[in-house]
């Protein structure tokens, strides 16, 4: 049996490699997509994935991240948990099949809405089936089987929805694009994970695990509200092509943050649980979780708002440009959304789960009195500004939060921060500098320049930029140990 420290990388690594994968299939694909289809398309996928969302976490009702913290969950905990996510998952695609002409009411009755969600919604019937497969791999800190089950579902979904897009098929291209990408995640862990249910439902280990999955499925429900409102919010107040808009922005935004809260839920979770009976041990662990997660959000953010522009012009050309500020602010307001989420982890860890929900409810009564005051000026922009402002009171709220839950001075949970912002922001400004010393050089380009000339003249631009600000950052942190241990990790100094 390998020990903590070597099994602890393992996961760190074929999370990261997961994380990397996915995200790296993920973006060919979205590219290519955002190139053939239109804002119209992805406005009207963008607001089912709002239901979906929601139905998402009605299914798993908290359970599976109780489940996760269990130190020695049972077959009937397992059972009971499949089972549970069965039915909720049936009855709530009922529901919201028969409910599609009344959501294609609610966005100005666009009935392209009302086939469109009754298949889309499959998806969070078939994804139910593998919360418990997923689960107990987590909890063996075994991850490498998600990380095959998500590229072959990403590769499979992509080819797919590339070609439905390619033949026309426009909005139906990201649904089937959904539904087979989900089907073959779920199959391949079915068929690899060595387990399957009992056919049998324990009462007594619903209401063990309620307690917790209660709390954490409260916490998840106010923070899938905050998360999707503003889609909802748009689609309402302004139309279909603005939600496409905001769904660019806010789902190319979430791919460095998101990367990185699963990195750290899946992977520290786990650890920090598993200490969470030694004072000394989990502060010292919570200590490490977070210098390590500075070390790398702060620069990764900060260096995807300096390159936004060259960025979007390389991969779409000037049709999503309308996107890039809400990109820029999005982008900053995850920085404080992956640290919220690193709070959440750190009371997940030791059972205050009942914080989860106090936490979740702050964050929400922001964004609604953020959505308030700004969705008069009818502004997109403004609104999301509004947002960036409200994830930052948030995480100053949940600082004071999760210092008194852990009985910590706020200072130790602020000290990453300040060791790795500074070199961060250096980083972030020099890199812009060189940005506009290249773009400068590159206006004097003839205009209208080729396709071919953009490609190059924005690939320039880029790497420029990376490679500058990659280096000034690597020169002023070279004397701090997350450096070296990620230059070991990297070199494989941890074997399998």
């Amino acid at each position: 049996m390998p020990d903590l420290k070597t099994l602890t990388a393992r996961t760190l690594k074929w999370n990261a490699i997961d994380r990397v994968s996915s995200q790296v299939l993920y973006a060919v694909v979205g590219v290519v997509l955002a190139n053939i289809l239109s804002k119209a398309d992805f406005g009207l996928v963008g607001v089912l994935l709002v239901f979906q969302a929601f139905a998402t976490i009605l299914i798993d009702s908290g359970f599976g991240a109780a489940l996760l913290r269990e130190k020695d969950p049972s077959e009937d905990d397992y059972s009971t948990v499949f089972w549970f996510n069965l039915f909720v998952s049936l009855a709530v695609y009922i529901l919201l099949f028969f409910s599609a002409p009344l959501i294609a009411d609610i966005f100005d009755g666009d009935t392209r809405l009302i086939p469109l969600s009754k298949v889309m919604f499959l998806v969070f019937v078939i994804n139910g089936l593998a919360i418990v497969q997923t689960n107990r791999l987590m909890k063996r800190m075994d991850v490498k089987m998600i990380a095959i089950s998500n590229s072959l579902g990403l590769i499979s979904g992509g080819i797919a929805g590339v070609w439905l897009a390619l033949e026309g098929f426009g909005a139906w291209a990201m649904v089937w694009q959904n539904i087979i990408m989900a089907s073959v995640k779920t199959g391949v862990l079915w068929a690899t994970g060595g387990w399957l249910p009992k056919l049998r439902f324990s009462a007594a280990s619903l209401k063990k695990i309620r307690a917790v999955g209660f709390s954490v499925f409260s916490s998840a429900l106010l923070n899938t509200i905050s998360q999707n409102i503003y889609t909802f919010v748009i689609g309402i107040r302004y139309s279909i092509v603005s939600v496409g808009i905001y769904s660019q922005a806010d789902k190319w935004s979430k791919m460095g943050s998101a990367s990185i809260s699963q990195i750290l839920t899946s992977s520290f979770v786990p650890l920090l649980s598993g200490v969470q009976d030694s004072r000394s041990d989990f502060l010292r662990y919570l200590d490490k979780t977070g210098r390590f997660t500075s070390f790398i959000l702060l620069p990764v953010m900060l260096g995807l708002t300096a390159i936004a522009s060259p960025l979007f012009h390389l991969l779409f050309g000037n049709k999503w440009d309308a996107a890039i500020p809400l990109f820029q602010m999005l982008t900053l307001r995850g920085i404080f959304i992956v640290y919220i989420s690193l709070f959440n982890n750190y009371l997940l860890a030791l059972g205050k789960s009942r914080h989860l929900i106090a936490c979740e409810a702050v964050k929400d009564i922001l964004i609604f009195l953020a959505i308030l005051s700004t969705i008069w000026f009818r502004s997109i922009d403004i609104l999301v500004m509004g947002q960036l402002i409200s994830g930052i009171l948030t995480w100053v709220v949940l600082l004071k939060v999760t210092a008194h839950g852990l009985d910590i001075p706020i200072r130790r949970l602020l000290l990453p921060l300040k060791i790795f912002l500074f070199p961060a922001i250096v980083m972030t400004t020099i890199a812009a500098a060189a940005g506009l010393i290249t773009g400068s050089l590159a206006s004097e380009a003839p205009q209208p320049a080729s396709s071919g000339m953009r490609i190059l003249l924005n690939s320039l631009t880029i790497i420029v930029m990376v490679g500058i600000g990659v280096l000034s950052y690597l020169l002023l942190i070279r004397r701090i140990p997350e450096l070296r241990e990620a230059s070991q990790w990297l070199l494989g100094r941890f074997r399998r």
